[in-house]
């Protein structure tokens, strides 16, 4: 037997352990440790202390966060808590796509603000690497438990670490701009971003009664969370709170609104409400729906008057997110000051292979290959035999028809560009690139490496999101990787792991890529031609 197939198989049986019933001790006496506001009280699974929704801070509506209050006794902390409220509540979902992501909708309040730890150990002195998770979801949606992958227990017991995930406020709750009405809501711009920075204050307080190191912290996120990864890296009040950043499939945002945009986005919500300066008090006492409806309609409006304007609107369409208020986000997240604020934080950054391309191109599903070559001849036109050569180029081993279209050209060029502009600053942290190409089996292979495909290896949670994964011997072997990977930057910041090629820092010189796929293997970036193209530059 092949030593490689002997390999799947152990790990195919060590999948089918995993899947078998896991051993739990709770008790009034067990998993008890201190906080600052009090002690806390979780579950210890398969050798890993658990605890859920313990709070780390709390805030009126539009206000600050600030300490949570204290409780007496011992507070139990086996649940997760709250999810932050969404701007449409969901009543229905796509069956097929949702089995993919199989996502938990938790239930919604405004108190939301609460965070979930996973360690070997509280008892035994060890300062162990804190590994900070930062849900996707954009701006406006998401949870620390929305999909299957992101729990938190294998990936502490595999690498002795620390994993800490987190809720926080968003959409309207988290940055409608209410700066010009009055000095507390004087950060209400940012309120969303602050409310991370106080997760990660509260993070160096108490980690270590969870057996953490508040000197070893690595903030890493995917999609929004990566972008929210981009946001604390350039912000000044969060500078020294962490010590390295990985950003997974989140540099698609460029830029931020300004504080113009923001007051004229919050106008606009206060006159839909049919409030003023005078009665400004009001909106923290507004039904959420009502909320939600008024400046979603508000961000319409400005974008139309904006468009009108000639101004440029940001990202994907005017949306909720972080801005340059002056003080809590002095800078754009793309300028030359912050990039110079976090130039000494080691920094692992990268995407999937097709991000959201299988869904933009499902009715070509189906399609002959003709009418595929037609719709790149219409798209591209002068230009569509440059587009193939430079799609067969980066990615030679592709044979199928819809390949050609199904090739992310949205979060990666973004990712480049900041690889490129970090790993230039003169004396900075090492820069590590990855791109994960490995095509999941689910529905006959069509949504191949779809957003967040890469997770459930990131957390080695593979058999816990099977609906996405498929399970099996190959998903395992490559979760055995990459989460050591994610370990090892965690650990020091560099990835490099004894069952992966050597991974070269990433330089503008070597543009060294890690592609994770059945076999790993570092390649300089394959697809420049292919950017040209579709970006213009």
């Amino acid at each position: 037997m092949k030593k490689g197939t002997l390999k799947l198989i152990v790990l195919f049986f060590m999948g089918t352990l995993a899947m078998m019933p896991q051993e739990v001790t709770t008790g009034k006496d067990v998993a008890v440790t201190n906080t600052e506001s009090g002690k806390v009280r979780g579950y210890i699974q398969n050798g890993v202390f658990t605890y859920k929704g313990i709070p780390y801070a709390k805030a009126e509506r539009f206000e600050a966060s600030v300490k949570p209050d204290a409780w007496e006794g011992i507070r139990s902390s086996t649940m997760y808590g709250p999810v932050a409220p969404l701007l449409t509540p969901t009543t229905s979902v796509q069956d097929e796509s949702e089995f993919v992501f199989d996502h938990d909708w938790g239930y919604t309040s405004e108190d939301c603000l609460s965070l979930n730890i996973w360690t070997p150990s509280i008892s035994d002195d060890k300062k162990r690497p804190v590994m900070f998770w930062i849900h996707g979801g954009g701006f406006t949606a998401g949870s620390s438990h929305e999909l299957p992958s992101y729990d938190g227990e294998n990936l502490s017991k595999k690498g002795d670490v620390v994993v800490v995930s987190i809720n926080h406020r968003l959409n309207v709750l988290g940055f409608l701009d209410l700066s010009a009405y009055g000095e507390k809501y004087k950060h209400s711009a940012n309120n969303s971003i602050l409310d991370m920075v106080m997760a990660l204050e509260w993070v160096k307080a108490n980690i270590e009664n969870f057996g953490g190191d508040p000197k070893n912290v690595t903030i890493f996120g995917q999609s929004g969370g990566g972008a929210k990864v981009n946001t604390l890296m350039a912000m000044p009040k969060a500078k020294g709170l962490f010590h390295k950043a990985i950003n997974q499939s989140g540099a698609m945002r460029s830029a931020i609104l300004e504080k113009e945009d923001t007051q004229a986005i919050a106008a606009e919500t206060i006159t839909l409400l049919g409030l003023d300066a005078s009665n400004i008090d009001s909106i923290q006492k507004i039904a959420f729906q009502l909320l939600a409806d008024a400046s979603t309609r508000a961000l319409q409006n400005v974008a139309q008057k904006m468009q009108d304007a000639n101004k440029p609107v940001i990202g994907f369409g005017l949306n909720w997110g972080p801005s340059r208020d002056g003080e809590d986000l002095p800078y754009q997240v793309n300028s030359d000051q912050a990039f110079e604020l976090s130039k000494n934080i080691p920094l692992m950054i990268g995407t999937v292979k097709n991000e959201f391309a299988p869904f933009a191109n499902m009715r070509f599903i189906n399609a002959s290959e003709a009418e595929i070559m037609n719709h790149i001849k219409e798209t591209y036109k002068d230009k569509a035999d440059s587009y193939i050569a430079a799609v067969k180029k980066a990615y030679p081993n592709d044979t199928h028809p819809k390949d050609l279209l199904d090739v992310d050209t949205m979060f990666r060029p973004g990712a480049v560009a900041q690889a490129n502009r970090k790993a230039g600053l003169e004396g900075g942290a090492d820069v590590y690139m990855y791109l994960f190409t490995w095509q999941s089996p689910v529905f006959d292979g069509k949504y191949k490496s779809l957003h967040c495909m890469e997770l459930p290896f990131v957390f080695n949670t593979v058999d816990k999101a099977n609906h996405m994964t498929g399970g099996g011997g190959e998903a395992h072997a490559l979760a055995d990787k990459m989460s050591q990977a994610w370990i090892n930057f965690a650990t020091t910041g560099n990835p490099n792991t004894d069952n992966l090629p050597e991974w070269p820092a990433y330089n503008t010189t070597n543009t060294a890529t890690m592609h994770f796929d059945n076999t790993c293997k570092v390649q300089p970036q394959l697809d420049k031609e292919l950017f040209a193209i579709v970006t213009g530059n």
